[in-house]
C-alpha cells in the first residue's frame, strides 16, 4: 500500500478530504468557521448568539469537517502515522487542545455535549452497537467455532499474562491492582479504539455517572503508549524467529500435522443498498432485545451488572454460531461497520476530543504509566510464549497474534503489528483477537466496573 504524502492534499484535482477535493473542502472549512465563530442575534438568555444550530446534521457535518482536516494531516506525518495512530489520534488531541483551552466558543461546546453526551439520543449509541454487530456478526462461522476450543484459550492466557506484568510493575509504583486492571489492561487490551475503549468508556460512565471522556482521555493515552511497543516488539519477534528458528512457524500459527489451517474468510457476497438497510435495522432490533435483557438482569438483584452491550455481544455471536443470519445481511453489516469504523471514527474522536481536559492526557504520560504499559505488553507476549508450543501453536506467532494484536489500537493496530512482523497471513487470527477477544475484555469491563467503579 502506498504510502499518503502531505502534496496529495494540496492537489486541486486530488479528492483525498474524505472524497472532497482540495477547493469544495475549503469551502466547507470556511462555513463551518462562520457557523461556529461568527457572532450573530441574541440567543433566548440574552448573550451573544451565533448561526450554530445544534442538531444532529450541523454538527455531524462540522466535527467531519474538523476530523478531516486533522486526521488526514496525522495520516500523513511518517512517524505519528506507523506508531502512534495517525489520524484518529491527531484528532483526538487537536480537538482536547481546542476545548480545554476554549479556542471554541461555549455554545459549540455544549452542543457537543449534546451529540456525544448522556442524552437517550446520541451519535455514540448508534455508533458502536453498528461496530459490534458488524464486527461479531461478519466473523467466517467456522473460524469462530473453532477458535472458541483452541485460540480464544490462548487469548485468556494473554490477558492474564498482561495482568499479572501490569499488576508486578504498578505495585512498584504503589498502584492499586484492580486500578491497574481498569485503568491500564482493560483499554490495552480492549481490541482498539472505537470497538474497545470508546464502549468500555460507556460502560464505566453508566455505572459512575460521570462523563465518559473522563475515563477515556486515560484510556486512549495509555493504549497510544502501548500500541508503540507492541508494534516494536513485532518487530523483534521477527528478529527472534530468525534467531531461533524452533520458536516459529514462519507465519503459520498452528501446529497441525495435517497442515489445514483457519482461514478468515471475507463475506463474498456484494450487498446492495437494501442489505446494508437490513443490517442496522437488525443491529437496532437485537439492541432492543439487549436493553431488555440487560434491565432484566438488574431487576433480577444478582450482585454484578452486566452492560447491554454486553448482551448485544453475546447475542450476536449466537447468530452467527447458529447461522441464521443470511450471508446478504451479513454483507450488508460489513459494509455499516466499515461505514461507521472507517467513515465516522473521526466524527467521535473529535466529539470525545472536545469533552476531554488536556491536562489529562499530559498526566497519562509519566514514566510510570510507561513502564506499566510496558509490562502488559510484555506479560501477554511472555506468558503466551511459555505455552504456545503446549496448546499447538507456535510460540512467536502466538504471541504476535494472540498477544501483540490485543495489546494494539484494533484494525489498524493489527496491520502495523503483522506488517512489522512481516507475518500478514496471519491477518484471520489478528481480527479473532481484536473482534472477538476485544468483545471479551467488554465482558470483563463490565463485569469490573459493576464491582470497583465509582
Amino acid at each position: 500500500m502506498a504510502k499518503k504524502n502531505f502534496k496529495e492534499l494540496f492537489d486541486p484535482r486530488e479528492s483525498k478530504w474524505g472524497g472532497i477535493n482540495l477547493p469544495m473542502f475549503l469551502c466547507a472549512l470556511i462555513v463551518v468557521a462562520i457557523v461556529v465563530y461568527v457572532p450573530f442575534g441574541l440567543d433566548k438568555e440574552g448573550n451573544p448568539g451565533s448561526f450554530l444550530r445544534p442538531n444532529f446534521l450541523i454538527m455531524f457535518s462540522a466535527l467531519a469537517v474538523f476530523g478531516l482536516l486533522f486526521g488526514e494531516i496525522g495520516d500523513r506525518i511518517p512517524f505519528w502515522n506507523d506508531y502512534i495512530g495517525g489520524g484518529t489520534i491527531l484528532v483526538f488531541f487537536m480537538a482536547a487542545v481546542f476545548g480545554t483551552y476554549n479556542l471554541v466558543p461555549e455554545n459549540f461546546m455544549k452542543a457537543v455535549n449534546v451529540f456525544y453526551g448522556k442524552q437517550p439520543v446520541n451519535f455514540l449509541e448508534m455508533f458502536i452497537p453498528a461496530l459490534i454487530v458488524g464486527s461479531v456478526l461478519t466473523v467466517d462461522r467456522k473460524t469462530l467455532i473453532k477458535s472458541i476450543s483452541g485460540y480464544i484459550p490462548l487469548i485468556v492466557i494473554g490477558v492474564i499474562g498482561a495482568s499479572i506484568g501490569g499488576i508486578a510493575v504498578g505495585l512498584i509504583f504503589g498502584k492499586n491492582p484492580i486500578d491497574i486492571m481498569m485503568n491500564y489492561v482493560l483499554p490495552i487490551m480492549g481490541g482498539g479504539t472505537g470497538a474497545g475503549a470508546v464502549p468500555m468508556s460507556e460502560m464505566w460512565s453508566s455505572k459512575t455517572g460521570r462523563p465518559a471522556s473522563e475515563w477515556f482521555a486515560f484510556a486512549i493515552s495509555i493504549l497510544s503508549i502501548a500500541n508503540v511497543f507492541a508494534i516494536l516488539c513485532g518487530a523483534l519477534l521477527k528478529k527472534l524467529g530468525e534467531a531461533k528458528p524452533s520458536l516459529t512457524g514462519n507465519g503459520e500459527l498452528i501446529i497441525d500435522n495435517s497442515k489445514e489451517a483457519i482461514k478468515d474468510k471475507e463475506v463474498e457476497v456484494k450487498p446492495e443498498l437494501t442489505d446494508t438497510t437490513a443490517a442496522f435495522i437488525l443491529t437496532g432490533v437485537l439492541f432492543m432485545v439487549s436493553h431488555i435483557l440487560g434491565e432484566l438482569w438488574e431487576s433480577l438483584n444478582i450482585g454484578f451488572d452486566l452492560h447491554r452491550l454486553v448482551f448485544l455481544i453475546l447475542l450476536t455471536m449466537f447468530l452467527n454460531i447458529a447461522n441464521i443470519v443470511p450471508d446478504r445481511i451479513k454483507a450488508g453489516a460489513k459494509r455499516m461497520q466499515t461505514f461507521f469504523s472507517k467513515h465516522t471514527i473521526w466524527i467521535l474522536m473529535a466529539a470525545v476530543g472536545f469533552t476531554t481536559d488536556v491536562k489529562e492526557i499530559i498526566n497519562a504520560a509519566a514514566p510510570s504509566n510507561i513502564l506499566i504499559a510496558l509490562a502488559i505488553v510484555l506479560g501477554a507476549v511472555g506468558l503466551i510464549m511459555l505455552v504456545a508450543r503446549k496448546m499447538k501453536f507456535h510460540p512467536v506467532e502466538a504471541a504476535i497474534t494472540a498477544g501483540l494484536c490485543m495489546a494494539n489500537r484494533g484494525g489498524a493496530g493489527d496491520v502495523a503489528v503483522l506488517g512489522a512482523a512481516d507475518r500478514m497471513e496471519l491477518m484471520s487470527f489478528a481480527q479473532i483477537s481484536s473482534r472477538i477477544g476485544g468483545a471479551m475484555m467488554l465482558v470483563l469491563g463490565s463485569v469490573l466496573f459493576s464491582f470497583f467503579a465509582s
